[in-house]
């Protein structure tokens, strides 16, 4: 099978030489399995996700284990977090013992290896494909098809059609997840949240305004929100705070960690409809913003993104605080042509600001550090 090495890897071996556990996050089928296989060939595999097998894990954890030998990669150990504390005891007492660990549920998985395995642990978080892993599988391929395709390996490894992998990747995902987690009359309109949720991607989430559209409260919105954001389906942008004597925003934005689930939602059928529908300013923006926190976690970097919006009058698109001293704004335009108005609004704000300032736009033209970068060169 083709692989694509992964920007994570380097990181991932290194920790791996200091903890005992490696501890893998993402969302499903964003290629934690293989990369595991792909690193570790020598580690007994277990899949969680398989009925009996996870019946073994949580009736006899300590046998199960046993069971394995010392280098073991467990893949969706969120289902059996129980096993935790075993693996805990199991390192603690054989130095030797090496276990790789996978989940794709964020909040539970994270939440439970703090407690068990704090300071044994190495977390990382895998996400779809980033541009630069898969700059020779796109170079002739428009931006358009790669927004249309996304980043997810069963579309650009295994050839999937991207409608069928992402139709089938959100109904699964519902039916898999999102069951246990909310009423069964529940499911259709958590289903027209995310879609109405698409439709403003990139926009301030208004949990007020989305509750009266759906027709659940305001409260029901924001946890709604919160397992999209805990699945891995979307993230948030937070407003950028350091202007004080402005009057600025507190809403956040919200946007999807792939483009190819997100034209899914929006029933975009192919990519030459991209180009003449409304939301392909919105659908670029989402691909440059979610390759800047690809780009941050592969690298091991916290979340330093924001966007500036001033009650009335500045806004930017993305402010990227580089420590307490340095920002680089960015305007995202998915346009080819740099045009002059695109810096108008980071000029001025960098002229309120008393840090370092650069700026720079992003776009599908060429790049031209640092005034404008392609969006394929993030």
């Amino acid at each position: 099978m083709h692989y694509i090495p992964r920007t994570i890897t380097p990181r991932v071996e290194e920790a791996h030489k200091h903890y005992p556990v490696i501890t893998i996050t993402g969302p499903r089928q964003a290629g934690k399995s293989t990369l595991c296989k792909h690193l570790f060939p020598d580690y007994k595999y277990v899949n969680l996700e398989r009925i009996a097998m996870r019946s073994l894990a949580s009736n006899d954890p300590q046998g199960f284990l046993e069971g394995l030998g010392n280098h073991v990669i467990i893949d969706e150990v969120q289902h059996v977090p129980g096993i935790l504390s075993e693996i805990q005891v199991m390192v603690d007492e054989n130095s030797d013992r090496r276990y790789i660990l996978t989940g794709s549920s964020n909040f539970s998985l994270l939440n439970a290896v703090t407690q068990s395995l704090a300071g044994r642990s190495a977390l990382f978080t895998l996400l779809p494909f980033s541009f630069n892993e898969i700059s020779s599988e796109i170079i002739d391929k428009s931006i358009e098809e790669i927004a249309f395709q996304g980043f997810y390996p069963g579309v650009l490894v295994n050839g999937i059609p991207p409608k069928d992998f992402y139709d089938n990747y959100y109904n699964t995902y519902v039916e898999r997840d999102l069951r246990d987690l909310l009423r069964v009359s529940n499911l259709l309109k958590f289903d027209m949240f995310v879609r109405m949720l698409a439709l403003r991607v990139g926009s301030e989430f208004n949990a007020s305004a989305l509750s009266r559209e759906v027709g659940v409260s305001a409260v029901t919105i924001t946890e709604w929100l919160s397992i999209l954001t805990m699945s891995y389906i979307v993230f948030e942008l937070p407003p950028y705070y350091a202007n004080p004597n402005k009057s600025l925003t507190k809403n956040k934005k919200i946007y999807f960690y792939d483009t190819g689930l997100l034209c899914s939602l929006l029933g975009i059928e192919s990519p030459s409809n991209i180009n003449n529908s409304i939301m392909w300013g919105a659908i670029f923006e989402n691909m440059a913003v979610s390759s800047f926190v690809k780009k941050n976690l592969n690298a091991g970097r916290r979340s330093n993104l924001f966007f500036y919006r001033e009650n009335r009058g500045i806004e930017v698109d993305m402010v990227e605080q580089n420590g307490h001293d340095s920002i680089h704004l960015y305007e995202i335009k998915a346009g080819k042509t740099l045009q002059p108005d695109y810096s108008v609004n980071m000029k001025k704000l960098a002229s309120q600001m008393d840090v370092s300032v650069e700026s720079s736009v992003i776009y599908n033209g060429e790049s031209i550090p640092p005034l404008a970068i392609n969006i394929r060169d993030i």
